[in-house]
């Protein structure tokens, strides 16, 4: 047997004796809690003991089920943690099952399970991390060729160039195949490898451990070795489209590279049916609500600083009344806080831009805290927008990105939101560039959109107006 895969074996075996092991221990920490809190019980040194084999067997066995002891899992991190919480809700209601039915002698405190489950939970979302971040028993980095090396595989030079955003792989390098554009749009300053790929391709996959392959041909018909590929799949190999590859490890969807057959077919995309609808409506109100119940002191302290800067003068509002383009496409009034002067705009709509003129003294303040946004919980409130989703633009600039960017209107599926994943990821668009690089990250995240996603982009949100990060 190959020296990579033995070591691979035992990376994994590691892994599971690890985690069975953090499985046992929170099992017997959760008595002592239990007994903490209640004298419920009594003798569960020995009364308790079959727990700490059934719920580590239990659990190995739901996460050996959901596929977290793939050896070729190539989860993102929040993937990752979809999965064990699906683990151990499976675990946590068969052992249920098998305590109603066969353990009921032991007369268990009734809330044993639920807090052995939750430490579970916490404790191995935390180990992963851990895992992922330092990279250790090889959890989460992979060893990567390219093939391909003209201008579709040049993106990954271009967009990901530097190692923080190589930290989830190894680029052993690329592999040119006939048909490529290898001029001044191919790769330039990348390690070339010269592989025969269909005399050598497998012996140079074996010889390397390669464990992933990325697909960035130009041309495809007639030049990718289909049943070499197929073969090193069913070996292990993980074998990935340059868009999938792109979406997974930079959080965008590639709008320059994308086929329309490629958003029918690939996952994601689903539509939000009432239920959901109803879940989101809630969350939304009661979240403008805690937010409104914390903020309404700035929000005074904001308009009086307007008033005070220049609106007393001028005359002028503190608020700022303008139409965006919602969801189906369907104009809403938004309100914010007034950062720019009284005739911003005389000459018409313009785009907003970094150290804008238009800017007043206090404006700046606001726009870099993005204390300008919070009037935009009255929109919260109404339906017309969401706490989280892309950026509400003009209809005027709508009118025209749309005539100029493919898929842009697509960003329209789901309602604006207050933060979203291109505000974390891109700065305020000046340009039809920036909105098509904006429009990658809005694809993303109507195509992922989730409760877990949605929690993570608000933590994150937390960060940029705690520490001033607002463009």
């Amino acid at each position: 047997m190959a020296k990579p895969i033995i070591q691979a074996r035992r990376r994994l075996t590691s892994l599971i004796l690890a985690e069975i092991t953090l499985v046992t221990y929170f099992a017997y920490l959760s008595f002592f809690i239990v007994e903490l809190a209640t004298p419920y019980t009594t003798g569960f040194h020995t009364k308790f003991t079959p727990y700490l084999v059934i719920i580590p067997l239990f659990t190995f066995l739901a996460a050996l089920a959901v596929g977290l002891y793939e050896s070729k899992l190539r989860d993102s991190y929040r993937g990752i943690v979809r999965r064990i919480f699906v683990a151990h809700g499976l675990a946590f209601f068969a052992l249920m099952v098998v305590e109603a039915a066969i353990l009921r002698n032991l007369d268990a405190h009734p809330y044993y399970l639920v807090i052995t489950a939750c430490l579970n939970i916490i404790g191995i979302s935390i180990f992963r991390y851990l895992l992922f971040h330092f990279h250790a028993l090889g959890v989460g980095k992979s060893r990567i060729v390219i093939l391909g090396a003209g201008q579709r595989a040049s993106i990954i030079e271009k967009r990901m160039r530097r190692s923080a955003d190589r930290k989830n792989f190894e680029l052993i390098g690329f592999i040119p195949v006939p048909g490529d554009n290898r001029d001044e749009q191919g790769i330039q300053h990348e390690t070339l490898l010269d592989v025969d790929i269909d005399a050598s391709f497998v012996e140079f996959i074996q010889a390397n451990n390669i464990d992933e392959i990325v697909i960035a041909a130009d041309q495809r018909r007639g030049t990718l070795p289909i049943e070499v590929l197929f073969d090193l799949r069913l070996q292990g190999v993980v074998v990935t489209d340059l868009l999938d590859f792109m979406e997974r490890e930079v959080g965008q969807i590639v709008v320059d590279l994308l086929f329309p057959s490629w958003l029918i077919f690939s996952n994601g995309f689903n539509s939000q049916h009432y239920a959901r609808q109803l879940v989101d409506n809630g969350l939304n109100w009661f979240l403008a609500s805690l937010v409104l119940f914390f903020v309404w002191p700035f929000m005074l302290l904001t308009a009086l600083a307007i008033y005070l800067d220049d609106g007393r003068r001028t005359n002028t509002s503190v608020f700022y009344k303008q139409i965006r383009t919602g969801k189906n496409g369907e104009p809403f009034a938004i309100y914010k806080f007034r950062s720019m002067g009284k005739d911003a705009e005389k000459d018409g709509a313009k785009w907003a831009t970094k150290n804008d003129m238009r800017v007043t003294r206090i404006g700046g303040f606001i726009r870099k805290y993005r204390l300008d946004e919070l009037p935009q919980l009255y929109n919260v409130f109404r339906g017309d927008m969401s706490f989280v989703g892309p950026r509400p633009e003009r209809p005027e600039f709508v009118e025209q990105l749309a005539t100029k960017i493919p898929f842009y209107n697509q960003r329209h599926t789901v309602k604006p939101g207050l933060a979203g994943w291109a505000q974390l990821n891109y700065p305020y668009g000046a340009s039809v560039n920036d909105a098509k690089e904006k429009l990658k990250f809005d694809l993303y995240y109507v195509k992922h959109q989730s409760f877990l996603l949605d929690i993570l982009i608000l933590i994150r949100t937390v960060e940029v107006v705690l520490f001033g990060k607002g463009q």
